[in-house]
């Protein structure tokens, strides 16, 4: 139904006062965030789009001159879309840490000493302040397997150069990982091409 000219002009002007207060509301919350320090972001979840979310985030920092460190954990692939673009990039210090999934190696032993030397490249990059960036990809797995002491990894992370930002990715990230961080996103699943018998696309999910 077509409005009259009277009722538009009234639709209007109830938007431009409503747009008027939330514009109010954003620029006061704008305002009082005044901090000013590195953050660690977590992506955890079960849907798909994790590692993609954080290798997005790392395309912005690179468009302002950052340096960044990438640790792959658990994955072993090294002919992935994203490493051979971010790869390349002279700011980017990218390492592939894993021998594959555990339904993979099927070795728990194996896993542990991967993951242990795995997280030493990880700690030597944490105690670095030149690292602007950080992507521990996968860690939450190091961590809800044993891998890793838990402890040990939260006060790494924790204890970092001040103005480094740090991204965590992998499904079920355990609490303290949670509340620890400053941003967490959850990414749901709710449909994947997988499960419809299609496999990975090339520029897509490899």
């Amino acid at each position: 139904m077509s409005l009259t000219p009277e009722q538009t002009a009234e639709k209007n002007a109830r938007h431009t006062t409503r747009m008027a207060r939330k514009k109010a509301i954003i620029d006061a919350a704008i305002a009082s965030a005044t901090d000013e320090r590195g953050l660690l972001i977590v992506i955890t979840g079960n849907g798909k789009g994790k590692s993609t979310s954080a290798f997005g985030t790392m395309g912005r920092a690179l468009g302002y001159g950052m340096k960044i460190g990438v640790c792959q954990f658990i994955k072993s692939r090294t002919d992935t879309g994203e490493e051979a673009f971010f790869g390349a990039q002279p700011n980017v210090e990218w390492h592939v840490l894993g021998d594959g999934f555990t339904w993979d190696t099927q070795n728990r032993e194996q896993d542990i000493a991967t993951a242990e030397r795995g997280w030493a490249v990880a700690t030597r990059m944490l105690n670095d302040p030149s690292f602007d960036l950080l992507v521990f990809d996968e860690l939450t797995y190091l961590l809800s397997y044993g891998y890793l002491d838990n402890d040990l990894v939260l006060d790494a992370i924790a204890s970092r150069p001040a103005m480094q930002h740090v991204i965590v990715t992998g499904r079920g990230a355990m609490d303290a990982l949670i509340e620890l961080a400053d941003t967490v996103s959850i990414i749901a699943d709710e449909k994947h091409a997988y499960r419809a018998g299609v496999k990975a696309q090339r520029g897509i999910d490899l």
